[in-house]
């Protein structure tokens, strides 16, 4: 069978990144397409693919400044030369779902519709981005909502990251997912006895990540915290802390594990589609508090269970604010100070394990088989 994976772009290793592994390890033959490849930034398992970049790849500096090339994407996609395929797996958040199968089975793993053009248009092309970005996007916005909608018709079956997903791709696509939680390698991770004081946040540095939020938090708590990654905010992001705040770049897996395992608990501030970051903080036996809404109401069990349905049979793996507000996280991080007692490492680690790695290839090779036959019994 041949099979072609398309992936929006491969510019470092997050969420849809260790998908893409997995994706890899299960067609190890497939010929990888994508807009743009960082060798240096990617892992051993994808490196091995063949790899086929865009034509984009080869501008001077595109690596840097890669997203105003937004409203070009569709149409580069489209160029993608997916013939005599089987199976077409793309793996999107952005524009990769919008290939041309050419009579290919065509199942895209969508981590989120396009959030530029939809629900996080105002995040990312607000009063905080330049007026160049902002005029070219209130020019283009219309046409790659269109495009976004119509591409999505191409797609034979579509695979939601998480219900909250599945939803948005109902709401505007008009079309039903399956839901696979995507993978956790929890083997990465470890629970320690003793914990240190600090608080940990592991994330890009990107305006939908609210990490200013808590800042402003905990320059009032006064409480160390951490700041693990990098991004184009890190700069102004750093002018707002106080010295109680340490930002430590991007860190390596093993001393993530290490930040992870000896934190007080995650800090998750910003509103998430699914957020692999908390179930690796449970992995680590470590609790998350999180802004409540998003994907985080599908992994993490908040000790304040107003979010929650039914018995906590699990025990609680963190606390939820309920406002996007300095104010709100403040008064979540006092919570959980006076009721860290209730959280246990083991119990949490055990959470964190039914989204495994194993259970999630286990699942998409289930789902994959049986489009397959169906496909080929109704040719």
């Amino acid at each position: 069978m041949k099979v072609a994976i398309v992936h929006d772009w491969l510019t470092g290793m997050r969420g849809g990144e260790y998908c893409l592994e997995v994706f890899c390890e299960l067609f190890p033959d497939a010929d990888l397409y994508t807009l743009l490849y960082s060798p240096a930034h990617i892992s051993t398992t994808i490196r091995s693919m063949k790899i086929y970049p865009s034509w984009i790849n080869r501008l001077p500096g595109v690596k840097k400044y890669y997203r105003y090339c937004l409203p070009l994407f569709p149409s580069i996609v489209e160029k993608f030369a997916l013939s005599n395929y089987d199976l077409v797996l793309s793996s999107s958040h952005c524009v990769a779902k919008g290939v041309l199968p050419n009579g290919a089975l065509h199942i895209s793993y969508v981590y989120s519709p396009m959030r530029y053009v939809w629900d996080m248009y105002d995040t990312y092309f607000g009063t905080n981005s330049s007026w160049a970005a902002r005029i070219g996007m209130t020019l283009c916005r219309g046409y790659l909502q269109r495009w976004d909608v119509q591409s999505a018709q191409r797609v034979h079956s579509f695979v939601a990251i998480s219900n909250h997903i599945a939803a948005k791709i109902k709401a505007i696509y008009a079309r039903d997912a399956a839901v696979i939680y995507p993978p956790v390698d929890t083997e990465k991770f470890y629970v320690r006895e003793s914990q240190e004081p600090y608080y940990l946040i592991v994330s890009a540095l990107v305006p939908y990540k609210k990490i200013e939020l808590a800042i402003e938090a905990f320059n009032e708590l006064r409480l160390p915290l951490k700041i693990a990654g990098n991004g184009p905010l890190k700069r102004s992001l750093e002018k707002r802390a106080r010295p109680n705040v340490e930002f430590l770049g991007w860190v390596e897996d093993h001393l993530l594990a290490d930040l992870y395992a000896s934190c007080q608990a995650l800090v998750f501030p910003g509103e998430e589609d699914f957020g692999i970051t908390p179930l690796e903080a449970h992995a680590s036996g470590r609790p998350v508090i999180a802004y409540g809404k998003g994907g985080v109401l599908e992994t993490v069990i908040p000790l304040n269970n107003s979010h929650q349905e039914g018995p906590l049979e699990q025990g609680p793996t963190g606390v939820f604010f309920s406002e996007p507000t300095s104010s709100s996280l403040m008064a979540a991080v006092d919570y959980f100070q006076k009721e860290h007692y209730a959280f246990n490492p083991t119990a949490i680690r055990r959470h964190a394990a039914s989204f495994s790695r194993e259970r999630f290839k286990f699942q998409i090779r289930e789902y994959i088989e049986a489009r397959l036959k169906e496909w080929k019994e109704g040719k």
